[in-house]
């Protein structure tokens, strides 16, 4: 009989998939390494239980004991999986930018999760960083894992991810493709064919905030390269000790929005239903096309599975709200989809200031139109108003006739998104739709350039 003894023994040995529909642009035989076979659904099984079992054999990590980490979600759950099998206990600390279903499914297999702040530096206590090593100096019997500079990390992919992937293409892959997030994945794989045939050229996919490329190009850690971002698993704002910057022959950048378009297509147009790192490293392999030959064989790595994303890149609610969703906006009526459904906030002229200033705070809204019995008259911008604040400190207490500026042009549902941008300017900063019903809604500056993004 085969079987397996336990859920461990069935990490590794992930397919080469055939990438046809989303790579159409590469002339080069593209193959996807699907690392979503894997029992906790991401290669990080791979480098979960050999950092796990590394540590059992020096005695870092003993029985009983509690095993501790700072985690994106995906290594968690291969450690998580390892503790099941082995008798641990697991707190895990993740950052708030990560996914709703990867904190779900860390607690669902028996893992303690520890939210922290995504926008603070590296060494600030309430870092993700700094909040998983002190809890690995503070609670007994545990051990701190520290993937980003744990050898094991690299080393599990040198022994495993390298060869698989060298028997699995005979040993005719020309270029290894992959996300950069600790290190381990790109270093370790790359050491492994490097000593097999040392023309093999290693990419390594980078997200904008991250301060991978530069450091590689030039030796600089640029502080200003550093900022938030969406895209999840890759990117760093430290240099862990696994990324062997030698053994990579490149980066390339990928856009937070570029990272979530390609991720929903290699699930729409290949059937492969992959997570956001994936979707980076397709967009690099597409932005690296000139490094190809069309008698190349490329190797792209996907790191985990598309369900940890359902309520981020797989939602169109959350992909429209950040710019992300690639609809086609021409109309008036495309500029105002996404919220037409909320009322259309008007101040009368007889009302205060006050009352405008109280809307605009209330609705976090800079620009609100005027109405007398008629109709419109005029509108209030909240530029405009604080330069009058500055002139008077009693404005607050006047109606709002005194200050208010021209009213806003009106267009039609139909009128064409050039229309519409032509009449937004430093003076007006708004335009008026009329709506079938009789009502009104309003495009800002800030909707067109949405639309534009």
């Amino acid at each position: 009989m085969k079987y397996a003894k336990n859920i461990l023994e069935t990490i590794g040995n992930t397919p080469l998939v055939q990438l046809n529909s989303v790579t159409k642009e590469i002339d080069a035989l593209v193959l996807a390494k699907v690392e979503t076979f894997n029992p906790g659904n991401s290669i990080k099984d791979r480098m979960a239980l050999k950092m796990i079992e590394d540590a059992e054999a020096d005695g870092r990590l003993k029985p009983g004991g509690t095993i501790i980490e700072g985690t994106s979600g995906n290594t968690g759950m291969g450690l998580a999986l390892a503790a099941i099998i082995k008798g641990y206990k697991c707190i895990f600390v993740i950052s708030d930018k990560q996914s709703k279903e990867k904190m779900d499914i860390l607690r669902a297999v028996g893992a303690e999760v520890i939210v922290c702040p995504t926008n603070v530096e590296p060494d600030d206590p309430r870092s993700y960083y700094s909040v998983s090593k002190r809890l690995g100096e503070e609670t007994p019997n545990s051990w701190y894992v520290n993937q980003y500079d744990n050898p094991s990390n690299a080393m599990a992919h040198y022994e495993q991810t390298g060869p698989e992937i060298w028997e699995q293409t005979e040993g005719k892959i020309t270029h290894f493709v992959v996300g950069v997030g600790t290190g381990g994945t790109i270093s370790g794989t790359a050491k492994y064919l490097k000593e097999k045939n040392p023309n093999i050229k290693i990419w390594g996919i980078d997200t904008y905030g991250s301060v991978f490329k530069k450091y590689h190009e030039t030796g600089v850690f640029d502080e200003n390269e550093i900022y938030p971002y969406i895209t999840e698993g890759i990117g760093e704002d430290i240099l862990p000790k696994n990324v062997d910057f030698s053994l990579i022959d490149g980066f390339t950048k990928v856009t937070d929005k570029d990272a979530a378009v390609y991720t929903r297509k290699i699930a729409k147009e290949e059937g492969i239903f992959v997570g956001n790192s994936a979707g980076s490293a397709i967009k690099g392999l597409l932005q690296l096309k000139d490094e190809f030959k069309k008698e190349d064989v490329i190797v792209v790595l996907f790191h985990d599975h598309g369900s940890r994303y359902v309520g981020k890149m797989f939602n169109d609610d959350w992909m429209r709200d950040r710019g992300f969703l690639e609809e086609e906006v021409t109309t008036a009526e495309d500029l105002i989809k996404s919220h037409i459904d909320k009322p259309l906030i008007t101040v009368q002229t007889e009302e205060l200031v006050s009352h405008a200033i109280e809307r605009m705070r209330d609705f976090k809204i800079s620009q609100i139109p005027v109405r007398d019995a008629n109709g419109f008259v005029g509108s209030v911008d909240e530029s405009a108003l604080l330069r009058s604040y500055l002139e008077d400190k009693n404005i607050a207490d006047k109606p709002i006739k005194e200050v208010m500026g021209a009213k806003y042009a009106e267009v039609k549902l139909n009128a064409s998104i050039d229309e519409v941008s032509k009449l937004i300017s430093k003076e007006n900063q708004a335009v008026l739709v009329a709506l079938e019903n009789g009502k009104h809604h309003i495009i800002t500056k800030y909707d067109v350039i949405s639309a534009i993004g």
